[in-house]
């Protein structure tokens, strides 16, 4: 065993995008500062953050009918895609800074232009959908959004979803061609290629097995090399879970009193995948659907066009599965060992209320292969078996807490940061619109654990993300001027056109 003492500013659990991009905002605002990122897995972004591993959907509230809501008045509320759409304008502000400076090469390596579309059936979902677009199409950050109703225009939008579907069926869609698709796995390799050339440690198959706050206020954190298991000791002044499903137990074991009674509870996800490539020729966009009533929001199923290795692939889900593991590559007692006495009682007050969610898993578990190309014969009516293939996608923790609107034992489907009083530790936890509002959730992180050098920081900061500390929605020309700088940093005015047959 080995009792070498490293010290370092900063270091870094996990090798996802919030890490990578945590990692590369804190070199541009502190380059002198040493910086270390542990990694239990063998290579970057294996686990959510893999293209595989999640829908690459840039969330920018385009499409996802879960982030409008319908009020008791028939208005509909849509607070919270203004707010995860101008999160998403900040992660683009940021990649483009990170092309425009030359610190990453092709940016059509992790980031395309795709139309995002909502579909909705029967007459209640079109008329909900008509007054979603009338509330949305008037804000500046859906401007472009169209609506139709026509089969014949719907034919042109979705030639894959409109064929061989009854003429008489109720449909109707909303399209805005500012979407997105995010190979986040790509970002994330591209990230830590980027650190490591700017002389940050990154540490492949080394495992946090604990930290504790040492006399002072920095933390001591306990590696093992998973090959030779090889103990050392490292310290930093400031440390960063963000190790996914694995930040929850490392978080109970730093002892902040910020983490307690606080529980995870895992969810998995199946997606289907077309194995027919000119099938998936005939598709180009992202279309969300509704949620089936009494299913949680991470069961939207959706229609994707994806590319993965430069090769255009079609998915569609998530169908929910149960498993006790944290992470993928997690074990079996993961559950089981994150209950602790702290949170005990917040977990069986989940239990308890969330019944419907645990049938609702049990019952896709359950599902044949058979009954799942039912649900996708909702959205490709002559959807064939023999053309598509199960994979499963990454474990999402979503978070349970005690919360004042939804009592003990809540179930969050967002993304948490969880920080101690003194700002020398952070975790995150959570799950979806996660990876595309990374760079406005570390900005968040840094402005929280370094308030002090956030003054001095401030107009670099400003450089890399020109809307910082502004609503792009109050500012339309600003907007404007984001809007086309971006699309041409990034390369998203080159749009592709779909193969109909």
């Amino acid at each position: 065993m080995s009792n070498r003492e490293n010290k370092t500013d900063v270091i870094l659990i996990g090798a996802g995008i919030m890490s990578a991009t945590l990692g590369t905002i804190l070199k541009e605002l502190a380059p002198d500062w040493n910086i270390k990122v542990f990694e239990k897995l063998a290579s970057a972004g294996e686990e959510s953050s893999n293209e595989w591993n999640n829908a690459g959907t840039g969330h920018a509230a385009l499409c996802e009918l879960n982030y409008t809501v319908e009020k008791p008045d028939g208005s509909v509320d849509i607070s919270k895609a203004i707010k995860i759409n101008e999160q998403f304008q900040v992660s683009k502000q940021f990649w483009s800074y990170l092309v425009d400076s030359q610190l990453i090469q092709n940016p059509k390596a992790f980031i395309r232009p795709l139309p995002h579309l909502s579909l909705v059936r029967g007459e209640q979902n079109i008329e909900f959908l008509k007054k979603r677009f009338e509330a949305m199409s008037h804000n500046p950050l859906f401007e472009g959004m169209e609506f139709s109703d026509d089969p014949e225009m719907l034919k042109d939008w979705i030639p894959l979803i409109m064929r061989e579907r009854d003429p008489k069926e109720a449909i109707a869609a909303t399209k805005i061609e500012d979407g997105t698709d995010v190979n986040f796995g790509a970002l994330t390799n591209t990230l830590f290629d980027h650190l490591q050339s700017k002389g940050v440690e990154i540490n492949y198959k080394h495992s946090v097995d604990d930290l504790k706050r040492m006399d002072g206020g920095a933390w001591e954190l306990k590696v093992r090399n998973v090959d030779n298991g090889q103990v050392e000791h490292h310290s930093a002044n400031f440390v960063f879970i963000g190790a996914g499903g694995g930040s929850l137990h490392l978080l109970q074991k730093s002892g902040i009193p910020e983490g307690k009674r606080i529980g995870g509870f895992p969810v998995s996800g199946l997606f289907m995948v077309c194995k027919n490539p000119d099938i998936a020729a005939e598709h180009h966009a992202k279309v969300y659907g509704k949620a089936k009533v009494g299913a949680p929001p991470m069961s939207v199923p959706h229609l994707d066009t994806r590319y993965i290795d430069g090769q255009k692939s079609l998915l569609f889900g998530p169908f929910a599965g149960f498993s006790p593991k944290f992470l993928k590559t997690g074990s079996m007692l993961d559950l089981f060992t994150s209950v602790k006495p702290n949170n005990l009682f917040t977990m069986l007050a989940a239990g308890a209320k969330e019944m419907s969610l645990t049938k609702y898993l049990i019952q896709q578990v359950m599902l044949s292969k058979e009954q799942r190309m039912e649900e996708l014969r909702e959205f490709i009516p002559g959807a064939k078996s023999e053309d598509w293939d199960l994979v499963v996608a990454g474990q999402r923790v979503q978070v349970i807490k005690d919360t004042e609107e939804g009592g003990k034992g809540t179930l969050q489907f967002g993304t948490e940061m969880i920080t101690d009083a003194d700002g020398t530790i952070a975790a995150l936890l959570g799950a979806s619109p996660g990876a595309s509002t990374a760079v406005h959730v570390m900005l968040e992180l840094i402005e929280s654990c370094f308030p002090e050098q956030m003054k001095e920081w401030e107009p670099k900061v400003k450089e890399m993300i020109p809307s910082y500390g502004l609503s792009l929605m109050e500012h339309p020309e600003l907007l404007k001027d984001i809007h086309r700088s971006t699309a041409e940093s990034l390369s998203l005015n080159d749009k592709e056109t779909p193969v109909h047959n």
